[in-house]
């Protein structure tokens, strides 16, 4: 079935502050003296995904988050023309080259967020070749998950494992770019069409008919055929991850960006009325969206900020003519006041408190995680001025 698009709450019709130029430099320029107290620290090491008592501790390539910290360089580079962002963010391409060397925590999707923030950024904003290289390795990688049969792209694992095959992800909307872009670079359409055809098995069968997600969904790598959907990270099958909802309504408004796909601009819309329509007072998500203000859940504030920036990717993809334009920059408004004056973490590594991790697992709970952080900055970009996107 069709999913349905849910008729927008009442309260973002009515105008909102809008973010002005003011505002938007005042947060950026915080923003940026946090990323400055925590520099001296992560020049050859990077920032953990979560803090721990108002600190990240330093690790070295052991998860899918090292990406964000290169990326919030990159972005305080073009923010700044400060070179000393730069050079740190060129000298964590070791570690990257590295990783893939001794492939080391490499056999999963997320390749895209630890390339795309590091080196193809390093490529297309400096011309840094070696950067390139690496890359087109790392999407050769993510290429070798696809599953011509399930149409799909493996979440996480060694490709022979039965408990793993056919497994794809709602955050994998965010990895996908890595292999447009290397179809761009090389020419290689096979990159593109296992991007394009993940992107809409994905659409098929993580959106639920109602247009809230699946986390996580299987089909059998021998026949295609689907088999069930549940979660990882949130409450239950049947629920929705707040995360996994922002991830799809971003990943879907960056799909038509590189397919052309005008059904997928819909879905995002789809995916964002169900997210919108379910936020508590303050406009800050609780970590999965069958929660309720009674149930006094955690919030995910980088759910928060990650919606913010599929929202402000799926405005690029709407006509100026579109009646819930104003809308969509109400929502955008009253999220970004209310992370900014509620959650904006003061005095402390992370730029978001509140964040969730893993609650099922007891990972990052109620604390900064460094990918709230880095959507966080990515929004102000966003909203202060003509950006080309990383993704």
């Amino acid at each position: 079935m069709i999913p349905i698009l849910e008729t927008l709450d009442s309260r973002y019709l009515t105008a909102q502050p809008v973010l002005d130029k003011a505002w938007l430099d005042a947060a950026i320029n915080e923003t940026l003296a946090s990323i400055d107290a925590m520099l001296p620290r992560f020049t050859d090491t990077f920032p953990a995904a979560s803090a721990h008592e108002g600190r990240y501790p330093a690790v070295e390539k052991v998860d899918w988050t090292e990406g964000f910290w290169t990326g919030m360089l990159w972005l305080a580079w073009e923010v700044t023309g400060d070179d000393k962002y730069r050079k740190v963010a060129e000298g964590l391409l070791d570690s990257f080259e590295e990783r893939l060397d001794k492939q080391i925590k490499v056999d999963t999707h997320d390749l895209g967020f630890l390339y795309l923030l590091s080196c193809v950024n390093a490529w297309r904003l400096t011309g840094n070749t070696r950067a390139r290289t690496l890359a087109l390795r790392a999407a050769e990688l993510l290429y070798r998950r696809f599953n011509a049969t399930a149409g799909v792209i493996q979440a996480w694992g060694d490709l022979n494992d039965p408990a793993r095959q056919g497994r794809m992800i709602i955050d994998c909307n965010l990895n996908v770019p890595l292999l447009f872009w290397a179809a761009n670079e090389t020419g290689n359409d096979d990159y593109r069409q296992a991007a394009t055809r993940h992107l809409q098995q994905a659409a098929r069968y993580l959106v639920r008919d109602d247009a809230s997600t699946f986390h996580t969904f299987y089909l059998d790598i021998h026949s295609g055929q689907p088999l069930r959907g549940d979660t990882h990270q949130g409450f239950s099958d049947s629920s929705c991850w707040a995360r996994g909802q922002a991830w799809g309504i971003y990943g879907f408004a960056l799909g038509y960006a590189h397919t052309g796909d005008t059904a997928l601009p819909e879905l995002s819309r789809k995916l964002a009325h169900y997210f919108l329509n379910r936020l508590p007072e303050d406009y800050v998500c609780y970590w999965d969206l069958i929660f309720t203000a009674q149930d006094k859940a955690y919030r995910d504030t980088s759910a928060a900020a990650i919606s913010v920036c599929g929202l402000a990717e799926l405005l690029k993809q709407l006509p100026l003519t579109d009646p819930l334009r104003p809308a969509y920059l109400n929502a955008i408004s009253l999220i970004m006041h209310h992370l900014h004056a509620d959650y904006f973490a003061h005095n402390e590594d992370g730029l978001l408190r509140e964040g969730v991790y893993n609650f099922g697992r007891d990972m990052g709970i109620n604390v900064p995680n460094l990918w709230g952080d880095f959507f966080w900055f990515e929004a102000l970009v966003r909203l202060s001025r003509v950006w080309t996107p990383y993704w």
